[in-house]
């Protein structure tokens, strides 16, 4: 059955906002009980969260913003963005909402770098993570490919290459990203690209971009994380995206020990808005096998 979509001007209207560091974001919270924190995507928004919302909201305390340079929160132009402030700002917006618990985390694209951090905070006693899903994302810099506009933002051009970005750009970008089956609409494209267009983003995509040179930075300390394994940790994935599909997902499980992954056939980069059911349902499988873990026979 397929799971009914929150229209982006409903959406809008059910924001609220916070000012961190000077800078007012635009956040959403429903549901009660466990926080679940749910941190989005390169150039898109907590939009993208839209399909699975209302079902996680009926078991969790879910929790979304628009991160620093995205969406409907504030987009300075004068700024250097950073994976690290972002993950800052995550929990900033924690520490806004009273949340002292430790939280789940559901994370995709740019949001599993800024999910990473906040792992290797864990680590370092600087944060509190339940545990953590990764979607589609460049968890190794190694596996991570590219696409033509990025790589275009990410030279000296890029500047240049932002402010011209369209509508169509966006079009074009996405064509190659999704599943051949499970492209976005007219409609849709009208509303991924209204969140990029918000307070003039195009002109600090550069800017943005930055997060790929940072994730090379920061990729031991990042993957000596993950492979800790003390928290529980599962990647759902398209299979067919060809930036951090099936190619990232092999590497994960050479290095990440007891590898729990989770391929998607026939999905591309976007797994939440082309395939929310399966994400769900291999989602809440992930949680209940925290409350649930199965059980070791002894044999003698």
């Amino acid at each position: 059955m397929a799971l009914a979509e929150i229209p982006l001007c409903v959406w809008r209207k059910r924001s609220q906002s916070f000012v961190f560091r000077g800078q007012t974001l635009r956040y959403w919270t429903a549901g009660q009980g466990e926080p679940l924190l749910l941190i989005h995507g390169f150039p898109t928004a907590s939009w993208d969260w839209h399909y699975l919302w209302q079902p996680l909201a009926q078991r969790y305390r879910v929790i979304a913003c628009d991160m620093l340079g995205f969406g409907d929160s504030a987009k300075p132009a004068n700024h250097e963005y950073s994976l690290l402030e972002q993950a800052d700002l995550q929990q900033a917006l924690l520490a806004h909402l009273n949340i002292e618990q430790p939280v789940h985390v559901m994370a995709h694209d740019y949001g599993d770098s800024v999910a990473q951090e906040l792992l290797a905070r864990h680590y370092e006693s600087r944060a509190q993570i339940a545990s953590c899903v990764f979607l589609n994302g460049g968890l190794f810099p190694e596996t991570h490919r590219p696409v033509l506009m990025q790589k275009l933002l990410l030279s000296p051009l890029g500047w240049m290459i932002g402010r011209a970005f369209s509508r169509d750009g966006l079009v074009k970008s996405f064509r190659q990203i999704f599943g051949p089956q499970t492209r976005p609409s007219e409609s849709e494209m009208d509303d991924f690209w209204s969140l990029v267009e918000s307070h003039r983003g195009p002109r600090i995509m550069h800017k943005l971009i930055a997060y790929i040179p940072e994730r090379r930075e920061q990729r031991d300390r990042w993957v000596t994380a993950m492979q800790r394994n003390d928290v529980p940790l599962r990647v759902i994935d398209g299979e067919v995206d060809p930036i951090s599909g099936a190619h990232m997902v092999e590497r994960y499980r050479e290095l990440i020990p007891d590898a729990d992954t989770v391929l998607l056939p026939g999905i591309g980069h976007y797994p939440q808005i082309e395939a929310p059911c399966q994400v769900l349902k291999h989602y809440l499988s992930f949680r209940d096998q925290l409350l649930f873990p199965p059980r070791k026979v002894a044999c003698s």
